[in-house]
């Protein structure tokens, strides 16, 4: 394949993932604690032998938005949103990860899930328990987990070391490469955050997108039927 079609084919390829992306954030408008993502793109420039260098485009870094959006009352006793910056810290058969999202609800012994079952964890890093029958459950905004009255643990808030190294794993969990106590933040009881996806502007973006692609397309049929018209005229 010649220099033309290399380069453009880099930025087709950059552009389906991002089109990939979009449509994740759009199934996520209404997931409690979602963070909207993007493709980063960048220049890798190649040297060629002979002529000058080929400069391709590549959309392989993804980048998450955290910023706040925002709160839903529930009145749920186990609903816990953030106002501010930071992360639950939950523990998974994967490890330790992050998540925005705050809707637990009590095991059987007492330990607050996840829906899928992964345990909240202290600030010490320590499951949190609320034994049955404790009393009525109260959240201060620091993080202190009472119940009839009693404290019985600290939520912890929690962010990555580097803020690079956040990836996205699944849903609304995330990982890091190490964590370290946010400061600043508040807790909510009976509220949980929505998702930071605005609609509009990434169903534009998915339009502006997909246009780009269909422009890169086009261009490739235009140059194929070029080089095959060449290849037949030097064939007669």
């Amino acid at each position: 394949m010649d220099a033309i079609g290399t380069t453009t084919l880099t930025r087709q390829a950059g552009l389906m993932r991002e089109m990939n992306v979009i449509a994740q954030n759009i199934a996520n408008i209404s997931t409690a604690g979602f963070r909207r993502e993007g493709v980063v793109f960048s220049e890798y420039v190649q040297r060629m032998e002979a002529g000058p260098s080929l400069s391709m485009a590549h959309g392989n870094g993804r980048a998450v938005d955290l910023s706040q959006a925002g709160l839903s009352a529930t009145g749920g006793t186990f609903d816990f949103a953030i106002q501010g910056e930071g992360f639950f810290l939950i523990e998974t058969p994967d490890g330790q990860q992050l998540t925005r999202a705050g809707a637990f609800t009590p095991s059987a012994e007492g330990a607050l899930v996840t829906p899928d079952g992964y345990r909240l964890l202290d600030e010490g890093g320590a499951p949190v328990i609320v034994p049955p029958g404790a009393g009525a459950v109260s959240l201060a905004q620091d993080g202190t987990l009472s119940a009839g009255g009693a404290a019985l643990a600290r939520i912890g808030l929690w962010q990555p070391a580097d803020p690079v190294s956040l990836r996205h794993q699944a849903g609304t969990l995330f990982s890091a490469d190490a964590v370290e106590p946010a400061d600043g933040a508040v807790l909510m009881q009976g509220f949980l955050e929505d998702s930071n996806v605005e609609p509009v502007s990434e169903i534009a973006r998915m339009i502006a997108v997909q246009r780009a692609y269909e422009l890169g397309q086009t261009f490739l049929d235009r140059e194929d039927a070029r080089v095959r018209g060449i290849i037949e005229t030097l064939g007669r």
